[in-house]
């Protein structure tokens, strides 16, 4: 190598180590609000819909805690035209004079600074679900414009701000009799890629803030489109009414709520249950008002007071045997729907998103709270006693007969070994992670799928007719059914107590059913099954529906699919009409031949799927139970309030 050669080669190195130096000039140091837009998600979860909609909660949270406090008795949430947001409260009014620490306002404080409010010391919240301090300083950081009024001390003041940034320095713009804070922001298209709010989930979650916060009316405006819609929730009952609008219309097995409102060392415990005939357990957890979806604590100390207390008062009057073992947890929660409630001084959350408590204290304190009014409850009401502790008992009967059922059925699963159930068409692949299960209807299209697959990754499982609806049966006899059996088997994952998720056998399940009200049946059935029994395949976007066309639309030699009837007027419009053009609708999946249902529903670079997402677990529970529980009433009321916005029904 030559010396010049070498000089160059010593130059280059030099240059490509100096461009990977790490030194301190390579340390940033974000300002003000400058982490918040950088890394929105760790403040507010997602930049999707539910971070958009955090915003609000955010806001939100700070008129409740005025409302805690008991200063605020009128709470409004405004959705106004561009996308702007306005939420407004009857509180004291955030403070306008100088912060002693900042030198600045100290409504300029709380709204641009990390960690500044009223929730850290001193005597202005006695609770709250402010934690870190983080809040309304997050929307402002997030919002392309946000304005700050203040009604305090006969005074109306203002400050406007953009992006995290101070627009106007804080001004009194006139007299005000009234006290309050009004709030006023738009999100920023920068950080959300959709700005769209959904009124919806807003009226949930300010109807569940009005039932935990008695005597405080919570209000929503709609003022985007041309009417202006108004909706306001005022509840006097506590979270006792919150559970008797769970409940619904099913039929209780206990008519009178358990509730207790109690303070126990200096943390106010509120709780209310009540068991229907239905089997699914419904437990919402809340500190200081706020979803603890999580749970935590409290719900733990709920649980184990529960548990106790029926053991104890059935034990005492006989309906257990000494000899006989107690009721378990899952047996005395079964067709629960309960509601907890705890207002804590200090609340420590995991996490800013406060899915789950972590205060120690809280679960002495709901424990010994439910321990001693469930006692005097169960002594005061005889008959409602005697219904909870049936059903409970009932439960663990089943539960131990599931037992013995789910053994059956995992012994056949391992006897069977790769030959798995004898109408499965397994694939060649053994990797979960690339591997698919078509569930087909019927046998004529589980000949053509079958056909039409490829083998190496794609596996077929028909089933013969409608599979029993599991929202009206107990597992040791929804296991009964072969068609049932069959399905968890070619899972792999077990089911109930059993159920493991690092043995499922595919990644993507897809429900594959012919395109008419039959079709439209099976598939509600078999949602219901993976909703009810297999939830964490939803949650981690295992279960997919697939979208078999409902048109063959020839003209000449170019062949066209549609999936609905606007697809094929567009696909009408397409084609050149000259050459004559034949439609071909499809009743079935055994219409088809191997080759059409692979080019157009199985090969992945073609087919369409819908993946199956739970966006509010909450509504979708309620929805199983009124479309395919025991009760008539409310299928029918559901039925007749959505008749008219049916589309593609099949007569």
């Amino acid at each position: 190598m030559t010396a010049k050669k070498e000089v160059e080669k010593t130059k280059k190195v030099e240059k490509d180590r100096k461009e990977g130096e790490y030194t301190a000039k390579d340390i940033y140091v974000l300002k003000g609000l400058e982490a918040v837009r950088k890394r929105p998600a760790m403040y507010i979860g997602s930049t999707g819909p539910d971070g958009l909609h955090h915003l609000i909660w955010e806001c939100l949270d700070n008129a409740i805690d005025e409302a805690m406090a008991g200063y605020c008795k009128n709470i409004e949430v405004s959705l106004l035209p561009n996308d702007v947001v306005k939420v407004t409260d009857d509180g004291r009014g955030i403070p306008v004079e100088k912060h002693p620490q900042t030198k600045k306002s100290a409504l300029e404080t709380v709204m641009t600074i990390l960690h500044a409010g009223g929730k850290f010391g001193g005597k202005a919240y006695q609770v709250s679900g402010g934690l870190h301090g983080v809040g309304v300083s997050v929307v402002c950081a997030l919002s392309v414009y946000m304005k700050a009024e203040v009604c305090r001390d006969g005074g109306l003041y203002m400050q406007e701000y953009a992006k995290g940034n101070v627009k106007t320095p804080v001004k009194k713009m006139g007299s005000c009799k009234e006290t309050g804070t009004f709030i006023t922001f738009q999100a920023d298209s920068e950080i959300f890629k959709e700005i769209k709010y959904d009124s919806k989930k807003i009226l949930n979650h300010l109807r569940q803030q009005a039932y935990l916060t008695r005597g405080v009316r919570v209000t929503l405006i709609d003022a985007r489109g041309k009417d202006k819609l108004s909706y306001s929730f005022y509840f006097e009952g506590g979270v006792a009414s919150y559970v008797k609008y769970l409940v619904g219309d099913n039929t209780p097995r206990n008519p009178n709520v358990f509730n207790v409102s109690t303070t126990k060392n200096d943390i106010a415990v509120e709780v209310a249950f009540q068991y229907t005939q239905e089997m699914e357990c419904i437990e919402e957890s809340f500190a200081n008002n706020i979803y603890t979806p999580e749970g935590g604590t409290h719900l733990t100390g709920f649980r184990a007071a529960l548990t106790r207390s029926l053991n104890d008062y059935a034990r005492r009057e006989g309906f257990i045997k000494e000899k006989d073992g107690n009721l378990s947890g899952d047996d005395v929660r079964e067709g629960l729907t309960s509601v907890v409630l705890v207002k804590v001084r200090n609340p420590q959350f995991e996490g800013q998103t406060k899915a789950k408590l972590g205060n120690p204290e809280a679960k002495n304190a709901v424990e010994s709270a439910v321990a001693e009014a469930l006692s005097d409850y169960l002594e005061r009401y005889p008959s409602d006693a005697k219904g909870i502790v049936e059903n409970c008992l009932l439960a663990a009967k089943a539960r131990e007969a599931a037992k013995s059922a789910r053994q059956i059925v995992l012994r056949k699963g391992i006897l069977e070994g790769l030959a798995l159930p004898g109408k499965l068409a397994d694939c060649l692949s053994r990797k979960p992670e690339e591997s698919e299960l078509y569930i087909v209807e019927g046998e004529s299209a589980g000949g053509s799928s079958r056909q039409a697959r490829d083998r190496h990754f794609q596996a077929i499982l028909p089933l013969r007719g409608k599979i029993l609806n599991v929202e009206r049966a107990r597992l040791d006899k929804m296991l009964d059914n072969k068609e049932i059996r069959a399905l968890i088997i070619a899972l792999g994952t077990a089911i109930g107590e059993d159920f493991s998720i690092e043995k499922l056998r595919y990644h993507r399940i897809v429900i594959m059913t012919d395109s008419d009200v039959d079709g439209a049946h099976i598939r509600t059935l078999l949602l219901t099954f993976f909703y009810r029994h297999f939830k964490p395949l939803i949650e981690m976007g295992y279960i997919y529906i697939a979208q078999p066309p409902l048109y063959k639309i020839q003209a000449g030699k170019e062949i066209k699919y549609a999936l609905t009837e606007d697809q094929k007027a567009q696909v009408l419009k397409s084609l050149n009409r000259a050459q004559g053009v034949s439609i071909q609708r499809y009743k079935g999946l055994g219409e088809m031949n191997a080759e059409q249902l692979w080019e157009t529903t199985m090969d992945p670079q073609n087919r369409v799927l819908l993946k199956v997402t739970i966006d509010d677990v909450r509504e979708a529970d309620k929805i199983f139970d009124t479309l395919m529980g025991e009760e008539v009433g409310p299928r029918k009321k559901f039925i007749q309030t959505h008749a008219k916005a049916v589309k593609n029904l099949d007569i």
